[in-house]
């Protein structure tokens, strides 16, 4: 294939000579007319340039380039002379002389309009026109000048690589458009799409006929890979733009329109303009997708996280939904078939694709990623797997929600045991919900009720966030606390759309999802007496739904459950109390709130657990103490702890009483290497 191809090249370009050698024998017709003398007249060459142009044509494999464009823009004999007048001076030396000599003006040495009037047969003036194909789309430069038909024409730099034979994508576009290659895999039901889109397409001759064709829905990558499989079946080369890069101004659009319109007629491409970048309140670009779906012509494909409604083009709207469990799992076997060697394995396969909702790109670069670290570095395959995916499906939440690293762990949880049988009971909910939504047939009872839902309640400082870090590290899940002073909105709408994004975001991996002090949008629903009521409720209606919807962990934390709506609480799965520490239990958590290596002496934890604190207050003084006695030069005691308490108490202006801290002035026994712990 490759030897035809540069076969073809070297004929091609030895045609295009020989066109262009038909331009010149008529340019030495029109300089004879000049000629004083008939020793400076050049022999008419015109019939005989014009039939070695012929043959040539004919004997070439497949149709020559500049054929091939004028069959494209439909453009006349006149025009393709226009063309191979700005190709002469551009591949010969020698032609701007004889351009001068043509028009009895040594200063002009270069091609005009009244030059190719005068010298070309069935001239006729609509070829300069705005709206005529050689400079509507952009193939022909008119230079400066008085008058227009005396004005220097030159041809763009893409049309003149496409004339030679050279793939090269115009500089105007370069940096903001990318080619999309066909994915070597793709789920079956993403590929069933494509072929919708592609049928769309097909048997429609003329491209500026294409309707405007959406992709909505699953995620960007998957959206690309049901485009490019789409123009793989059609024949035609995938290029995709971000819609940030869209110019604003409406000359500067336009512009950038018809660039796109002659590279996508000379590549026989279709564009991929992706949306996911822009942000609501984007409206200028938003509004510049609008046009560039309404007004471009050819082959558009919109790939949008939210529908597009359209305008006067016709737009076909397609649903791109994420690959099934069973789909992925197909693909991972694909993927890891010489890796599949064992039940363990297996069992690996089958939760990657349980947990992780990927597409087929991003399955691959995951599953590529993993075996090289298994293969180079020794990883532990499942291991490795299931960390690659988690970066493949970390949801881009920065502007809504953070990301935390959880450090906690069943050790550092001091609660009640049937606290503690909740929060097993919720692993568990997780960790088995393929077996019993899928393999069991729950899921097809409708798709409410299968999110995993908890709400956590109870005074600040028990623990209520480091147990959703407990969950996330038993988990080996991501862990995002939303921030809800960025989600409402007063703005009717807004806050469902962040909501949406937050869910739609975080479906992927299966993250956890931890809405804080989430009192303020998810209190009591109250009595419908103004518009701003109704807007409220619809905000937490919405929520539910999501909520059910959602297969992942979604965990909700109040300060007051008394101010939860009670038809909101009956929804969730799990509620988990998380009560103020007793004496026991406060005496368990100093035991623990020092890393192993603190050193610390005479600490009595029994005088400790008088103090009435959660274990958040807890920490706050034993990191206070800390710092304390690291800036003395000694260990933690309980001197360093009642400087710490003083200063805590201060800070959150509470009254410290003497019973709170009785026997807090005792050092305990003299220091022995027994009594420090480092």
């Amino acid at each position: 294939m490759q030897e035809r191809a540069s076969e073809w090249a070297a004929a091609n370009q030895h045609y295009l000579l020989a066109a262009i050698d038909v331009v010149r024998a008529a340019l030495e017709q029109q300089a004879n007319s000049y000629a004083l003398e008939d020793g400076d007249r050049l022999p008419d060459r015109r019939a005989e340039a014009a039939a070695t142009s012929e043959e040539m044509a004919a004997a070439m494999p497949s149709k020559p380039a500049l054929d091939r464009l004028c069959e494209i823009f439909n453009l006349s004999s006149f025009e393709r002379g226009i063309l191979l007048l700005g190709a002469g001076i551009e591949t010969d030396a020698t032609f701007a002389l004889l351009c001068a000599a043509a028009q009895n003006d040594g200063r002009r040495e270069y091609p005009t309009f009244r030059l190719a009037l005068d010298t070309l047969p069935d001239a006729h003036w609509s070829a300069l026109s705005p709206s005529g194909p050689l400079r509507r789309w952009r193939m022909l430069e008119v230079g400066p000048g008085t008058a227009l038909a005396s004005c220097p024409l030159r041809l763009t730099e893409r049309v003149l690589h496409e004339l030679l034979g050279v793939q090269y994508l115009d500089d105007r576009l370069a940096g903001a458009v990318e080619p999309v290659p066909e994915a070597r895999e793709i789920a079956p039901s993403h590929r069933a799409l494509a072929e919708r889109l592609a049928g769309v397409w097909k048997g429609i001759a003329d491209a500026s006929e294409y309707p405007a064709v959406q992709l909505v829905g699953g995620n960007a990558s998957d959206r690309r890979a049901v485009a490019a499989a789409a123009c793989g079946l059609l024949e035609r080369e995938l290029r995709a733009m971000s819609a940030t890069t869209l110019p604003t101004k409406p000359d500067d659009l336009e512009a950038l329109r018809r660039t796109w319109e002659l590279e996508a007629a000379l590549g026989h491409s279709v564009l991929l303009l992706e949306s996911d970048g822009l942000t609501p309140d984007d409206r200028p670009r938003q509004e510049a997708v609008a046009w560039i779906a309404e007004h471009t012509h050819g082959g558009v494909i919109l790939s949008n996280d939210q529908r597009y409604p359209g305008g006067h083009r016709p737009l076909v709207t397609i649903e791109v939904g994420k690959p099934s469990t069973e789909e992925q799992r197909e693909l991972w076997h694909d993927i890891l078939k010489d890796h599949l060697n064992d039940q363990k394995n297996e069992n690996v396969v089958q939760r990657l694709a349980t947990q992780f909702h990927l597409g087929a790109p991003a399955i691959q670069a995951a599953g590529a990623d993993a075996v090289a670290r298994h293969d180079q570095e020794g990883a532990d395959l499942g291991d490795a797997l299931w960390e690659a995916c988690r970066l493949q499906a970390r949801p881009q939440l920065s502007h809504l929600a953070q990301r935390i690293v959880p450090s906690a762990t069943w050790e550092h949880m001091v609660l009640p045991g049937p606290q503690k049988t909740m929060l097993n009971q919720m692993i568990v909910h997780v960790r088995q919900r393929h077996q019993v939504y899928e393999s069991w047939g729950f899921d097809g009872q409708g798709g409410r009720g299968l999110g995993v839902t908890a709400l956590f309640s109870g005074s600040s400082g028990t623990g209520k966030t480091m147990a959703a870090e407990v969950l996330a590290n038993d988990l080996n899940l991501d862990l995002y606390r939303v921030d809800l002073s960025a989600v409402v909105s007063k703005y009717i709408g807004e806050t469902e759309k962040n909501l949406r994004q937050i869910f739609d975001a975080a479906e992927t991996g299966g993250a956890i999802l931890l809405f804080d002090e989430a009192d303020a949008l998810f209190g009591k629903r109250s009595d419908v007496k103004d518009s701003h009521d109704r807007h409220a409720n619809v905000e937490v209606s919405y929520l539910l739904q999501r909520m059910e919807a959602y297969r992942g962990l979604a965990i909700l934390t109040t300060n007051i459950k008394g101010a939860m709506d009670v038809a909101f609480t009956r929804r969730l799965r799990f509620i988990v109390n998380f009560p103020f520490p007793d004496t026991k239990q406060r005496a368990e958590i100093w035991r623990r709130v020092f890393p192993p290596d603190t050193p610390t002496r005479g600490l009595v934890y029994e005088r400790l657990a008088g103090l009435n604190a959660t274990g958040g207050l807890i920490r706050n003084i034993a990191l206070t103490a800390a710092f304390l006695a690291a800036d003395a030069g000694e260990p933690v005691t309980m001197h360093h702890l009642l400087q710490a308490v003083k200063a805590e108490y201060a800070k959150i202006d509470r009254q410290l009483s003497p019973a709170d801290v009785a026997g807090w002035t005792h050092r305990g026994p003299m220091a022995t290497p027994g009594h420090v712990r480092r």
